[in-house]
């Protein structure tokens, strides 16, 4: 199948880290983001939640005050997102640990060949590892969720050392003899056996060895995991995974892995996010700023831009290094953060509707130049660029110690996304001017970008005026579209409660026609048309045959304000 539509608040910013130490410590990040008015949807816990790193348990102590911590969220428009891993701790006394008991009276763990469940290690010390391959494990996995639910009601999920990752090799007592374990073959994997760092091949699952279903294992807790989302809380579920197989974006966006705050690290995403784009899962991203080592102020004010244009945008930091979300860094890179943010935020609808066209026809979202020029040779091995769809191109800083960036611009005249200013190309790389505050960001021409006041979440951001950005080309016409829904509902499209509305330019004269027409869209008004490329100034400018006031500045921008139209009407604007 194609990718799931994520929620609209899963596009939004992400904040985590291992090792807030406490739900009030984590909160505190929580305000200090809403006293800089940085925009943020997405607040995470890692493993530190957790009463010994235990699945579905809270730290009494130290997170006392989740619960309130997550109604405040959700206040304020926001969402709560934790961790969870498959191995279930096995060495708590019988009947004090419900999820190990009860999963072990089902038989629905990983069992040995001498049928007894496998035990391994992980965060909580010894483990046992939850079966996906049975559907009883998912009823279990539910009941669960429900049970954490009822107490903290998060949002989403982070399902992670579902590998299955194991801090021994095979389990407690290896592996035994036998070719599961010892094919006549070993490809070169880490330790050179397979049962390094995971469980034993020979391991029985319900519908086969572990030896034919290894690779399937975090696509099968996904599956689970977000079937469970969708019971209890009856809207779109939102869940990143690490490990995947195909068919994952049907169930999970992923997040790349644990990375280090190194500057190779961030260019290097880029091929990872490119990747995953053409393996159906557009909902991607690396941890910005770094997870492991620590970060440097210009690194992590880079990264925060490019990371601001992954699909999926979350800062993630490890236990014992410094803080290295927005709030702590100078005002001057916290300003260059914020802005970048508030860039993606206002760039929503355009987002949102990539997502559509993924789930509808399996289209990227993240997109490699050569799927658009591919006859362009010199986009092949372009991997320190990309696009959002056909018409946004990103080029990033990936280096320290520079105020420009060289970047290839295909084949034809782009505008610059903040001042309409056009560049015409021949297919050659570009220096572009690029101080710390600065992603350089270019309109394709011939496309229609809808774009939305920013607000500093998604909900906020929601009902704000529209601004629709128009790229002439050479032809002076223009293309774009807009899918607009309630943002969370589950299938909007299938069930036809959605807006579709698609925007044209041809002989100087702009048209928005509503093809498919849903309530939500009359609580968005069009607020500006901003037209790039407008060749002369205007005489007068029409809405719908009215005289409208305009301006038109010297860089062949035509910006016309307060048009005050309703998104689920059609009108036309025109240019004399």
């Amino acid at each position: 199948g194609f990718p799931a539509m994520p929620p609209i608040w899963a596009l939004g910013f992400h904040l985590c880290r291992w090792g807030y130490g406490s739900s009030n410590g984590t909160w505190q990040t929580v305000r200090a983001m809403r006293n800089y008015q940085i925009p943020q949807d997405g607040q995470w816990n890692d493993i530190d939640y957790m009463d010994g790193y235990r699945d579905f348990t809270l730290d009494s102590q130290k997170f006392a005050s989740l619960p309130s911590l997550v109604e405040d969220l959700h206040k304020h428009g926001q969402h709560y997102v934790m961790i969870l891993d498959p191995g279930i701790s096995s060495t708590s006394p019988h009947g004090s640990y419900w999820p190990f008991d009860e999963g072990l009276r089902r038989g629905l763990f990983l069992n040995t060949t001498q049928g007894q469940p496998l035990i391994g290690q992980v965060w909580p010390g010894f483990t046992a590892f939850a079966d996906f391959s049975n559907p009883d494990t998912h009823q279990w996995w539910l009941e669960n969720l429900q049970r954490f639910h009822a107490h903290v009601p998060f949002d989403g999920l982070w399902i992670d050392m579902n590998e299955p990752s194991n801090f021994m090799d095979g389990s407690e007592d290896g592996c035994p003899p036998g070719e599961l374990d010892n094919p006549p073959y070993t490809p070169a994997v880490l330790g050179d056996s397979l049962s390094a760092k995971t469980v034993c091949a020979s391991a029985k699952q319900k519908v086969s060895v572990h030896y034919n279903l290894h690779n399937l294992y975090g696509l099968m807790e996904a599956k689970a995991t977000a079937s469970a989302l969708i019971r209890i809380r009856g809207k779109r579920p939102f869940l990143i995974s690490r490990s995947t197989f195909p068919s994952q974006g049907r169930y999970s966006g992923h997040w790349l892995g644990d990375n280090r705050s190194q500057w190779k690290d961030m260019a290097y995403s880029i091929p990872g996010l490119l990747s995953f784009s053409l393996f159906g899962v557009p909902l991607v991203g690396a941890d910005i700023c770094g997870f492991s080592g620590s970060t440097s102020e210009e690194l992590c004010t880079r990264w925060m831009q490019l990371g601001a244009f992954y699909p999926f945008s979350r800062n993630h930091n490890t236990q014992n290094e410094k803080a290295q979300d927005p709030t702590v860094f100078s005002p001057a890179a916290r300003t260059a953060m914020k802005d970048v943010l508030l860039t993606r935020y206002s760039l929503l609808p355009f987002l949102y509707t990539l997502f559509h066209r993924a789930h509808l026809q399996g289209d990227t979202v993240a997109r490699p130049l050569f799927f658009e020029f591919p006859r362009d040779e010199a986009t092949w091995e372009l991997d320190r660029q990309f696009l959002w769809g056909q018409s946004l191109l990103v080029t990033p800083v990936l280096e320290p110690g520079v105020d420009s960036v060289t970047g290839y611009v295909p084949q034809g005249t782009w505008y610059d996304f903040y001042t309409g200013s056009s560049v015409n190309s021949s297919g050659e790389m570009l220096k572009m001017s690029a101080p710390l505050e600065h992603l350089n960001l270019h309109i394709r021409e011939g496309s229609i970008l809808p774009t939305q006041k920013p607000g500093t979440t998604t909900e906020a951001t929601r009902g704000n005026p529209l601004r629709l950005i128009v790229a002439l080309s050479s032809h002076a016409t223009a293309w774009g579209d807009l899918f607009w829904d309630d943002g969370e509902s589950l299938d909007t499209f299938e069930k036809g409660n959605y807006s579709y509305v698609v925007f044209n330019v041809t002989q100087n004269i702009f048209t928005s026609t509503v093809l498919h027409a849903s309530t939500e869209a009359t609580k968005v008004t069009v607020g500006t048309l901003s037209i790039f490329g407008v060749q002369k100034p205007p005489s007068k400018v029409l809405l719908n045959g009215q005289e409208k006031p305009f301006s038109y500045l010297d860089n062949q921008v035509l910006n016309v304000s307060d048009l005050g139209m309703s998104l689920s009407q059609g009108f036309s604007l025109q240019w004399l």
